[in-house]
């Protein structure tokens, strides 16, 4: 099987203001939930302006034309509009999201079928929050798996998802979760995950659509056996692989991370796909070294391990740390960039880190010539 190779479009249908700052300019809101409730009706007609110019077809069509495989695209759980459960957050407004988004990844999976592009959808904010960061659509609130209510919601909303887009011949998986956070319990989470692919599945049969769940930050070996064949089938393990936001990543010059990433995150992949025995991808990944440019919650100290450098010094490092990944990622099934697109952090854009050279012209295999 060969790798697929992705891209996410995230801060479409989940904003995250560190990636389109512009957004917020002049508001307190730090996430969707409290975009939306500051905005109160006003944030109708500016949230879909930006879901019409922040992915367009061309956008598509580019990804298309350089190789790309999948666009995984994040989606909140008021994606399908009202009702869904209340948060505290929410106000007087019990539905405070813009109504809309589903009709977005509607055009979104015509965009993909047109040009012979897959889909991953992915469920990306859960009510309550399943993992306390701005991408969850609450900063600061960690409380999907604390209330049934929140838990079965998430079941049925993806249950409708995969009826809606059944036919859809782009459509080519749904992840049931992105990032629970690390202290949501495992036996929770697997019972979720478990109820999760049933739902799924009563519309969606595996050779049809895969059904992928994230690691959850924590020892993939927790998940040996954890949703075995043949009563789960074309079932995923999603892995993210960051360096910027631990203090030893920080503080590790260049030459470090490259050590790290073809040694150590190549083994880690080997051995998930030999002993987990499921087909992996690593779901999000970056060229991002700089913490400060990405994160709401971080004190500093804000070094990295660029700033010590020449710029043609940073040129050759972010090549360098960009191709190592990329080696480290292919031995998975498959990997997806985070993100597409940024405002101002070009290292956290498909777009401008290829357009820059920093990732390859395309990632097509057989655009390039044999060695042979």
């Amino acid at each position: 099987m060969a790798t697929l190779r992705g891209v996410n479009l995230g801060s479409w249908l989940v904003l995250e203001k560190w990636m389109v700052p512009s957004l917020f300019v002049g508001l307190a809101a730090t996430d969707e939930t409290t975009w939306c409730v500051e905005l109160g009706p006003a944030a109708s007609e500016r949230l879909r302006a930006h879901w019409a110019s922040w992915i367009t077809r061309d956008d598509f069509a580019w990804l298309a034309e350089r190789g790309i495989d999948l666009v995984r695209i994040p989606f909140g759980h008021w994606v399908m509009g009202p009702p869904y459960p209340y948060h505290p957050k929410y106000g007087e407004n019990p539905f405070p999201f813009v109504p809309g988004g589903i009709e977005v990844i509607d055009q979104a999976l015509v965009w993909a079928e047109t040009y012979g592009l897959k889909v991953l959808l992915d469920l990306h904010a859960a009510p309550g929050c399943q993992n306390g960061f701005d991408n969850g659509g609450m900063l600061d609130v960690c409380e999907w798996h604390t209330q049934t209510e929140y838990i079965d919601f998430s079941v049925e909303l993806l249950g409708r998802i995969a009826e809606r887009y059944r036919a859809s011949r782009a459509l080519w998986g749904i992840e049931l979760l992105n990032e629970p956070r690390w202290d949501v319990p495992t036996a929770i989470l697997l019972d979720y995950y478990r109820r999760a692919y049933d739902a799924v599945r009563r519309h969606l049969p595996p050779e049809r659509a895969a059904v992928m769940f994230h690691d959850g930050f924590r020892d993939w070996r927790e998940y040996l056996g954890a949703l075995p064949a043949p009563e789960y089938q074309n079932v995923w393990f999603d892995v993210h692989r960051y360096q910027c936001f631990t203090r030893e990543d920080l503080d590790a010059d260049i030459f470090e991370h490259l050590r790290k990433t073809a040694v150590d995150l190549r083994q880690e992949a080997d051995a998930i796909r030999a002993t987990l025995q499921l087909p992996t991808i690593c779901g999000e990944w970056s060229l991002g070294l700089d913490l400060e440019v990405v994160s709401l919650w971080a004190e500093g100290p804000f070094n990295h391990p660029l700033e010590h450098l020449d710029p043609f010094q940073q040129e050759v490092a972010m090549r360098a740390f960009a191709a190592t990944q990329l080696l480290a990622f292919e031995r998975y099934d498959g990997w997806c960039f985070w993100n597409y697109k940024t405002e101002t952090t070009p290292a956290w854009s498909f777009r401008a880190a290829v357009e820059r050279g920093w990732l390859p012209p395309s990632f097509a295999a057989n655009a390039y010539p044999s060695l042979d």
